[in-house]
């Protein structure tokens, strides 16, 4: 199954739905056509039951994602209706990342700058191989960083560490990355992609409602207190005690076998 455009590729693989920025020329800068394809790849992996974990990752080993493609501005971004036009696919596109129900890991080879560790921040976990670099370039360029951005990264390090990314500018080694925090595991570049289906196949051997059950309470945790959605963590759980997975995993343990969930 292959979907997107000819630059954002979704291919499902087993139990993986892999989102592919396929931009490698341009270290997979982002286009406008590259925007409005994500959401609808996301949807498709979302509306299938046998896909339990989605991976995004770069094309080629020079880059994650290296933020927006520049050199489409002029076309994509030349007036005040195409930026406006190129900021609502952005933030659709950003809402249905950061939104998505199932786990979410971004595979990092290469660089990860500027708009590309916003996405990033989007996924659940961070793996990357040892010659990654990191940043945010924003004050080299005169950019001001939205509040969105700058909140996803201190809900990730805290605040200490995001204003030394954001007021250095600085790259960040991956081994600096993993001990602030920005990162979950480091891998050799040879295993970084098997570390990867490890992990997705560990999620994805899990009860689905469960784990969706501890995104949900974990995306609440994030908000203010009074802006947080209980009922909805609440729900969440309360179908995990009436799922068939539940009795699954009651018997399963009893019988000393390994459980079998269908996320129902």
């Amino acid at each position: 199954m292959d979907l997107g455009v000819e630059k954002l590729v979704g291919r499902k693989d087993g139990s993986i739905g892999w989102m592919i920025f396929n931009n490698p020329e341009r270290r997979n800068a982002v286009s406008l056509d590259m925007w409005r394809a994500i959401p609808d790849v996301l949807a498709a992996f979302e509306a299938d039951p046998e896909v339990r974990v989605i991976v995004f990752a770069g094309a080629g080993d020079r880059a994650f994602v290296s933020g927006a493609d520049i050199s489409q501005f002029e076309a994509e971004r030349n007036d005040a209706t195409a930026e406006a036009r190129y900021s609502e696919a952005s933030a659709a596109a950003n809402a249905a990342m950061s939104g998505v129900s199932k786990p979410t890991i971004a595979m990092i080879r290469g660089y990860c700058i500027g708009g590309g560790l916003a996405v990033a921040l989007t996924c659940d976990l961070r793996l990357c191989e040892t010659g990654s670099r990191f940043a945010i370039p924003a004050a080299r360029l005169g950019l001001g960083y939205g509040f969105a951005g700058v909140k996803a990264l201190i809900d990730m390090v805290g605040p200490a560490i995001a204003k030394e990314i954001l007021f250095t500018a600085r790259q960040f080694s991956a081994e600096e990355a993993l001990r602030v925090g920005l990162v979950n595991r480091v891998a050799p570049s040879e295993g970084l992609e098997l570390l990867v289906r490890e992990y997705a196949a560990l999620i994805g051997a899990n009860a689905p409602l469960t784990v969706r059950a501890a995104k949900i309470a974990a995306r609440e945790a994030l908000r203010d207190p009074e802006k947080r959605r209980l009922s909805e963590v609440e729900a969440a759980v309360a179908a995990c005690f009436d799922s068939a997975d539940f009795k699954e995993g009651r018997t399963a343990f009893m019988e000393k076998r390994r459980p079998v969930f269908r996320g129902v």
